[in-house]
């Protein structure tokens, strides 16, 4: 198929005396680009000098990529040993939660029915959407027939190492296309590469499934194929709901940048595609397609969110209001939703009013953590779908680190509140509040840290590297719509005018 199919917009030609945007030999050095690796590149001797930034030939950006990619292939290895004593199934005395191996994976391996040879949706109704159904089936089915014939096999055992190399590859895939979307700053992929959170969580979930759709997606997006990027983004959305609010931020930018038409079409396309995967299986298996959907409308406030918080405060207890909303979960819906619509109304003002008209990346992330940081249910899985977002977003050491360790402390108490709930408590409930309290606030401040860096373009290093946005597709480079400048000249008039002057008041004579 050709590539006008996907209504390809070309790209720019650079003018013969300006440097490739992409050039390798303008490759980003971390340690005088980023003040945090520039403090800790002290402790080995300081920064990297002008001989080790001048590269010999112009394959230094693909051997950077390849030190990344291989930091990615050890932390996969990590995490398969981290989740390795579960792996077999045969979990006495709650090993799972003892070691914080655990994984949904293998658990729903037989809870689905895949074990008996069920088809997700026909046989059994599935508590994901569409696609990843049918991504655990395509995988599941096949080993619970190859167990069949050789019954020595434990086929649980299969079933995870098989989604295990099939999520790494993912994950491998989606490092390679962000690594493209950044080849003047490939060390910035090394924050996705060697992740805590990652090495924790890779494979508690086929969250990754969803990730490598929105990469995708992303890559699709930035190399000018809208269409494609709005089917590939669809298809993240039919496994996973969260790609879908990309299409959020592209919208906006589009009004913004003059460039509606492709925004339009991606997300027409990303809503034809969802259709296209969930109206099969409405209609020949309804309640089976239903059960995704109605175990968010019935599920009560999950651990670790904001709601959860509010109900187990220390020392005080249920927050004004929160135990009312814990015991009526359909007020609490509709309080999630009006809070989040309420936040992508005000990320709609931060894109008119902003100096500079925002990075794609700034606000899909902003975008992902409000519906996290408002929503009743947040799995520790879910930190896969920020991750890669904040490396695009803000590819900074200091606040990144801070979250992870946040991350991890939330990953250990919550497998502590686990043996609690199994009738081995090993702390009291107020550690695990802290806990999700921590991640909770690393991540709003975090998103805070995107805001300013959209309300002072000056502090965002990627526009240090890049004149605009390298993901911005058909907004890098667009100048703002007519109407923008209108709205902001208020703004800038009273920048201009400064605070107003204060009138001396003469003192007495002493």
């Amino acid at each position: 198929m050709s590539s006008s199919t996907w209504v390809a917009v070309p790209a720019p030609t650079p003018a013969d005396d300006e440097p490739d945007i992409d050039a390798p030999a303008t490759a980003d050095v971390p340690s005088l680009s980023d003040t945090f690796v520039h403090g800790l590149a002290e402790v080995i001797g300081g920064p990297v000098g002008d001989h080790a930034v001048r590269p010999r030939r112009s394959g230094r950006a693909v051997s950077i990529s390849a030190i990344v990619l291989g930091l990615l292939l050890a932390s996969l290895l990590l995490h398969w040993g981290q989740k390795s004593p579960c792996q077999t199934g045969n979990w006495p005395d709650l090993k799972q939660y003892r070691e914080m191996c655990y994984t949904d994976v293998l658990a729903l391996y037989y809870n689905e029915g895949l074990s008996d040879g069920q088809v997700p949706y026909v046989d059994h109704a599935v508590e994901y959407p569409v696609l990843t159904g049918a991504f655990m089936g395509a995988l599941g089915l096949p080993v619970h027939a190859l167990a069949q014939r050789n019954p020595q096999i434990n086929q649980g055992e299969w079933f995870y190492l098989l989604n295990l190399l099939i999520l790494g590859l993912i994950a491998v895939l989606s490092v390679v296309l962000m690594l493209r979307m950044r080849q003047r700053r490939p060390w910035d992929l090394a924050m996705f590469a060697v992740a805590p959170s990652l090495i924790l969580t890779a494979s508690v979930n086929w969250d990754l499934l969803a990730v490598g759709f929105a990469a995708f997606g992303l890559y699709a997006w930035s190399k000018r194929y809208p269409v494609l990027a709005g089917v590939l983004l669809g298809l993240g959305t039919a496994a996973k709901l969260w790609p879908g609010f990309f299409f959020i931020p592209l919208l906006l930018l589009g009004l913004r940048a003059r460039k509606f038409w492709p925004a339009l079409w991606a997300s027409v396309a990303g809503v034809v595609v969802w259709l296209a995967v969930n109206l099969p299986v409405a209609i020949l298996w309804p309640e089976s397609w239903k059960r995704f959907f109605q175990l968010n409308e019935e599920r009560p406030i999950d651990w670790g969110t904001l709601w959860y918080v509010g109900v187990h405060f220390p020392r005080t207890g249920a927050l004004p209001g929160f135990d009312y909303l814990s015991q009526h979960i359909s007020t609490l819906n509709l309080l999630t939703r009006v809070l989040f619509a309420l936040g992508c109304l005000g990320i709609a003002v931060l894109v008119l009013l902003a100096p500079r008209r925002p990075r794609v990346a700034q606000l899909a992330f902003l975008v992902v953590a409000l519906f996290l940081v408002t929503s009743k249910v947040w799995s520790q899985q879910y930190v896969l779908w920020l991750l890669p977002l904040a490396v695009l977003a803000r590819p900074r050491w200091g606040a990144f680190l801070a979250w992870q360790a946040a991350e991890v402390c939330y990953f250990c108490a919550f497998y502590g509140e686990l043996m609690a709930a199994s009738g081995k408590g090993i702390f009291p409930e107020w550690v695990f509040v802290t806990a999700a309290t921590l991640r909770l606030v690393t991540v709003c401040v975090l998103a805070g840290l995107v805001v300013r860096e959209i309300l002072r373009p000056e502090r965002d290093v990627v526009r240090d590297s890049y004149a605009d946005d390298p993901d911005g597709g058909v907004f890098d480079g667009a100048p703002d719509a007519g109407w923008i400048a209108a709205v902001r000249s208020p703004i800038r008039r009273a920048k201009a005018a400064g605070p107003p002057a204060v009138e001396a008041v003469p003192q007495p004579a002493t």
